[in-house]
C-alpha cells in the first residue's frame, strides 16, 4: 500500500501586502518557520497568500489554489477571519473551499504559530 503525504493548503494574508503602518517580519517569518515545521513532519503545504493591497482577484487566486491539489485540509488565517473588514472575504473564501474542496476539512489557527497544530487536528 502506497502511503501519500497529506496535503494542507493555507490561505491568508501576505503580509507584505496589507496596508497600514506595521511590520510584516514576523509575520513573514512566521509563514516561512510553518511551513519548515510541515515539511519536518512529512505534511505537503501549500501557501496561497493574498493581498489586501488591490493586486489580487481574491477568487481567481484562491480557486486556482483550491483546483491545483487534492487537499485534505484547508486552513483559513486569522488575518482574513478575525478582522471585520475582511468578513466578506472569509465568507467568500468559504463558499470556495466549499465548492471547489468539499471533501477537505477545514481548519482555523488562533496565532501565526500554532498553524501547523491547527491543521494536524483535521487531518484524518
Amino acid at each position: 500500500m502506497v502511503r501519500t503525504s497529506p496535503k494542507v493548503l493555507v490561505i491568508g494574508l501576505d503580509p507584505y501586502r496589507v496596508p497600514g503602518p506595521w511590520d510584516p517580519a514576523p509575520i513573514a517569518s512566521a509563514i516561512q518557520e510553518s511551513t519548515k515545521q510541515f515539511a519536518d513532519r512529512g505534511i505537503d503545504v501549500q501557501n496561497c497568500l493574498l493581498g489586501l493591497d488591490g493586486s489580487d482577484d481574491i477568487e481567481a487566486v484562491v480557486t486556482t489554489a483550491l483546483q491545483a491539489d487534492s487537499w485534505q485540509c484547508v486552513l483559513i488565517g486569522g488575518g482574513i477571519r478575525k478582522e471585520d473588514d475582511q468578513l466578506e472575504i472569509f465568507e467568500q473564501i468559504i463558499n470556495l473551499v466549499h465548492q471547489h474542496a468539499p471533501d477537505a476539512a477545514i481548519a482555523f489557527n488562533r496565532t501565526p504559530a500554532d498553524i501547523v497544530d491547527a491543521a494536524i487536528r483535521r487531518l484524518p
